[in-house]
């Protein structure tokens, strides 16, 4: 029997306190409705990265027997296969699946949105290295833009407020940008790279030798480039969470605070960024929820003009449907 939309509630909330604690805690800032949404979405998106790079939650997976593993286009068609099903309304037995199927009977959630999501599995599925600003930037709509694009649908957007999904993707965009200046040592130990290859040619550091002891000086104005790519869009996102309904944007504005305290500790590290994983501590988070809750109260809202990314939504997404091959070059 399909599972009823409680049991699935219930599964996706043990899935994001296993997966990620600072998202849980954000998601108590919501009401319940939104609250249980998030927690669907979360744990689709959560079972396809985690079907991706073999792991469970984020974290490494139990060993299997050698010559067992599937390769990354294999592992890509499960994913493919269990979120077409999902589409169609259909039970896969999934609870990850199945709860992505009952966010789209609640949510205006389109294929077109869920395809782009996938096209970021794709492209790691084919171990693709961006070539410019634009395409990484591109990278990240897919794997973090259109997923804050379903967040704002969740949070009860209008898919008419084409304006305020935009701002959606920015956040998103924001927070894979900081992903990136993180995460460049274990990206590298997973043979992938997602700085542009031409940002690497400019400072002269060879394919592959991103993360050698003598090329850290070389990064530090990379990230400080992708910070300020970061804080674009940061302020782009901003200007939409003013929009929402006062929880909806205390939740936003934390979520924003926390990962712009990343970045900007990356930055502040310059060449020792990468001595250890950059976190933040509990405390710090709580302190962001708390600078946020200020901010919700009386949002200061940038200017909407100057406070929008030369590339959004919208640009990335004709970009990616005009020049789909570039992706794979």
């Amino acid at each position: 029997m399909p599972a009823t939309r409680s049991a699935l509630v219930r599964s996706a909330h043990r899935s994001i306190r296993k997966g990620s604690k600072s998202f849980a805690a954000a998601s108590r800032l919501f009401d319940r409705a939104t609250r249980e949404r998030v927690w669907l979405l979360y744990a689709w998106c959560r079972a396809c990265d985690d079907i991706a790079d073999e792991q469970d939650h984020g974290r490494a997976a139990a060993p299997v027997r050698l010559g067992t593993r599937l390769a990354p286009q294999d592992r890509l068609a499960t994913i493919r296969t269990l979120t077409e099903l999902a589409m169609a309304g259909e039970s896969t037995g999934t609870p990850a699946f199945d709860a992505l199927a009952q966010l789209r009977r609640e949510v205006p959630i389109t294929d077109a949105l869920v395809e782009d999501v996938l096209a970021g599995f794709a492209l790691d599925a084919d171990d693709w290295r961006p070539r410019s600003e634009a395409d990484m930037l591109r990278y990240c709509y897919h794997v973090a833009g259109a997923v804050g694009v379903m967040m704002a649908l969740v949070m009860g957007v209008s898919p008419e407020d084409q304006d305020t999904l935009d701002r959606a993707c920015d956040l998103g965009i924001a927070f894979q940008l900081a992903n990136i200046v993180r995460d460049v040592w274990e990206d590298d130990a997973n043979g992938r790279c997602y700085l542009p290859v031409e940002w690497l040619a400019e400072a002269d550091i060879p394919p592959g030798e991103v993360t050698k002891p003598h090329y850290r000086g070389a990064l530090v104005p990379m990230v400080a480039q992708a910070c300020a790519l970061a804080r674009e869009y940061e302020d782009s996102a901003r200007v939409g969470a003013a929009r929402l309904q006062f929880r909806q944007r205390w939740a936003v504005l934390s979520a924003a605070g926390i990962y712009s305290e990343i970045a900007r500790e990356v930055e502040r590290l310059g060449a020792h960024a990468w001595d250890h994983r950059v976190q933040i501590s509990g405390w710090h988070k709580l302190g962001h929820v708390w600078t946020a809750l200020a901010e919700a109260r009386s949002p200061r809202v940038p200017d909407p003009e100057t406070s929008r990314p030369v590339l959004s939504r919208r640009e990335l997404a004709a970009l990616a449907q005009a020049h789909p091959a570039r992706l794979h070059d």
